[in-house]
């Protein structure tokens, strides 16, 4: 006969799916997914590309041991998304980020974005786009200090004062008239298309290579980590707008510079996907991803900053709670006119 009375009550937030997977094997499935770019890193900037994101890494889980500990909350470590947000933070900064910096980004991302708010699952934006953003703009000067892969490696420890910089791609997309036409031109010739797509450009430490992230991507949907439909709509519609609406050259070469261009890649498959800041729907997925890219476009064609992937996301992320209640499927037995008056209420 059962004792019920000394059985375990294990409380947990919605959904409750039914599942072999954990939180444990996705995550560790996002850092296999993310090894490929993490390689070609290594290539392009040097070591410290890897140490940088190793770094970062270590740093999330140390700032999320140590608050849970303080707070005498069951750790969560073994979960691995501290490591995958402390390699998403990494993978959008430069290179030539200071570690002291990169832990500064770490700690505003676990403690403050995703800690404070109930830790993994409850975060109301992505963690390591927070992270990000408060870097940015606390350090912009450093946040913005981009070098040429083809001019030198990142040194391993000490100044970078010595490295070569260079302009990205999106930054040689900027302007307007004849000052932007000649910029464009000049972009093309110094890098090709498929050296965009390779990633034989400067960038953030993870985001260069569009090849090797859409691999890493690939493997995550035939993995079932996750859907297709916000990586697919995200990058159509970028594609779509850049391709209708060029600001220099043919409408094809801007798309394809735009598109392979910047953290579009790195962004749609491996931040705006990300389960507790993305639609539950796979209708509210495509909207999120339309909405993302849309936001993407209008920053990088009306914004002073160069990028629009970071901004694009985190302003999505809030807007995920309307986009459920508004494409979350009728209930078996409920008819669409008490469904209007729930979603009324």
């Amino acid at each position: 006969m059962t004792d019920y009375k000394n059985l375990k009550l294990i409380a947990t937030s919605n959904p409750h799916i039914r599942a072999a997977e954990t939180t444990r094997s996705i995550m560790l499935d996002v850092i296999i997914a993310m090894v490929p770019a993490l390689i070609w890193a290594v290539v392009c900037f040097g070591v410290k590309a890897l140490t940088l994101t190793a770094v970062s890494a270590l740093g999330c889980v140390f700032f999320e041991w140590l608050y849970r500990k303080v707070m005498k909350k069951p750790q969560s470590v073994g979960d691995l998304s501290a490591v995958v947000t402390g390699m998403l933070l990494a993978f959008v900064c430069p290179v030539t980020t200071p570690y002291w910096m990169i832990l500064i980004g770490d700690l505003f991302a676990i403690i403050v974005v995703k800690q404070l708010f109930g830790g993994i699952g409850k975060n109301f934006v992505n963690p390591a786009l927070a992270g990000r953003a408060f870097l940015l703009g606390s350090y912009a000067g450093s946040m913005t200090h981009w070098i040429d892969p083809a001019a030198g490696k990142a040194p391993l420890m000490g100044s970078v004062a010595d490295v070569v910089t260079h302009a990205t791609p999106l930054g040689m997309m900027k302007g307007s008239g004849a000052d932007l036409e000649a910029s464009f031109a000049t972009l093309k010739e110094t890098y090709s298309v498929m050296d965009m797509f390779l990633g034989k450009t400067g960038g953030s430490l993870g985001e260069v290579s569009a090849l090797l992230l859409l691999i890493g991507g690939v493997y995550l949907i035939w993995r079932k980590v996750i859907n297709w439909q916000t990586p697919v709509a995200y990058i159509a519609t970028v594609a779509v707008l850049t391709l209708l609406f060029p600001k220099a050259g043919s409408g094809v070469d801007w798309m394809l510079y735009s598109v392979f261009g910047g953290g579009l890649f790195l962004g749609a498959f491996f931040m705006a996907t990300d389960y507790a800041t993305s639609p539950v729907t796979k209708k509210g997925q495509l909207i999120f991803g339309i909405g993302c890219g849309l936001f993407t476009v209008l920053i990088r064609y009306f914004g002073s900053y160069n990028e629009g992937v970071c901004y694009s996301i985190m302003v999505m992320n809030l807007c995920v709670a309307l986009i459920d209640k508004y494409t979350k499927p009728t209930r078996f037995g409920v008819v669409k006119s008490d469904k209007k008056e729930a979603a009324a209420k």
